[in-house]
């Protein structure tokens, strides 16, 4: 308030005569200011920049790991927990024991395997001894056919119980020596970490039952969700800056690897992948984070923040006009022929008075600075500069305001608002 008290009292050139006072007003779209004035405001002058701008996309997420490092430890088979080997927490490698079950039925499947394996022996001989009375046109071509479909059928059978009981991590080849075990071991499928343990010793689980969640957390990505107005802004490469909820105040770094292709039905936003560029320990899968990412750099011609101003739809710039300071002399000028007689009778009876004032208003004259508005169109904005681009070219050395934009422009409103007065 201050500030703009001062520019507007110094906008104006009182000169007294018989109770009449006339004002000093600047040329349309023009602000004058003395030294004074300059100096409350701290106005600043220099030349256009040119800049390495971004347009920066805002973003919200969570960490996530690839579903490649996240497992849900199931059985194969129902059956009762006998042993818990791990708890919450744990970090647990790949083939790590983390449970036993056991029931009647993994020992019924034994059974049957070494039963099938034994027969599809006997089977094996018999069609391989039917098979050569055929040959050599000894045997009945029926006994051949029933001998061939009997061991292909008792194979199969055999292949089958087979895979069953390595899905149960049971040896077959234990089994076949007599060695049949009333329990099965869960093992991890992963590298990871205990992330959840459903179960309880004693308790029955069922095949579809998930007893443990693993999470390799070494393989951690940052997941970002990217509105639809800024999906086409978003490549792969580009590097996002974000912050971790529990660590707001420490800026982790992404870059983007790969790029959703379907909107969430109610957010209409897409996700963004990307790999966290720092080794950073305690990072937990669903952690809240937020971020911004720079897109395409853009070199252009800049300005700070401050030196734009707007007004209704348009902004616009001050440019150094000191041409402006000779025509606002030259009207005085043609004004003050107009008042000859009454300035006649001011020097008749102030003569000294008047030459030292002359003095004064070429000194203050000399130290005042005549800025133009000029529209202009505002661009891309980044770290407190803005894209200018002008609708009129101007001059390489032109001098611009950079700073105290909004002032000026007030000031130049008001002026304008009492010379219409």
């Amino acid at each position: 308030m201050a500030i703009a008290t001062l520019i507007s009292c110094n906008t104006k050139n009182k000169t007294a005569g018989e109770g009449e006072e006339h004002e000093e007003h600047s040329p349309e779209g023009i602000v004058i200011l003395n030294k004074n004035q300059r100096e409350a405001l701290k106005l600043k002058l220099g030349s256009f920049q040119m800049r390495n701008l971004t347009t920066v996309v805002k973003s919200n997420g969570q960490l996530e790991v690839p579903p490649a490092n996240s497992a849900d430890i199931t059985a194969v088979i129902g059956g009762n927990v006998k042993e818990i080997k791990v708890f919450h927490g744990d970090r647990v490698s790949k083939g790590q024991l983390l449970a036993v079950l056991e029931h009647p039925d993994y020992i019924a499947l034994q059974e049957s395997f070494a039963e099938v394996a034994n027969r599809l022996e006997f089977l094996e001989q018999e069609f391989e001894r039917q098979k050569e009375l055929f040959e050599n046109n000894v045997g009945a071509g029926q006994d051949f056919q029933q001998a061939k479909a009997e061991y292909n059928t008792a194979k199969a059978k055999y292949e089958g119980l087979k895979s069953r009981l390595q899905l149960l991590n049971l040896s077959p080849d234990k089994i076949m020596q007599g060695n049949i075990s009333n329990t099965i071991n869960i093992n991890s499928p992963i590298n990871g970490f205990v992330n959840e343990v459903n179960i309880k010793v004693g308790s029955y689980v069922d095949a579809k039952d998930i007893l443990l969640e693993i999470t390799d957390n070494t393989a951690i990505h940052a997941d970002f969700m990217v509105y639809e107005k800024d999906v086409h802004l978003v490549k792969e490469g580009q590097k996002v800056h974000f912050t971790v909820s529990n660590r707001p105040d420490e800026e982790l770094t992404a870059t983007v690897f790969a790029i959703g292709k379907e909107f969430e039905a109610n957010s209409r936003a897409v996700h963004i992948h990307a790999k966290i560029n720092e080794k950073v320990s305690g990072l937990i899968p669903g952690m809240y984070i937020s971020g911004h990412l720079h897109t395409d750099e853009k070199y252009t011609r800049a300005l700070p923040n401050d030196a734009i101003v707007s007004e209704g739809t348009k902004s616009f710039i001050f440019i150094l006009d000191n041409e402006a300071i000779e025509e606002q002399g030259h009207s005085e000028t043609e004004h003050a022929g107009h008042d000859e007689d009454k300035e006649a009778q001011v020097e008749e009876g102030n003569h000294e008075g008047h030459e030292h004032g002359d003095a004064d208003d070429d000194d203050a004259t000399q130290e005042k600075m005549a800025f133009r508005m000029v529209e202009v169109i505002p661009g891309l904005k980044d770290e407190g500069y803005t894209e200018i681009q002008l609708i009129n070219s101007l001059p390489e050395n032109t001098q611009v305001v950079l700073n105290a934009a909004y002032y000026l422009l007030a000031d130049m409103k008001k002026e304008e608002t009492e010379h219409e007065h």
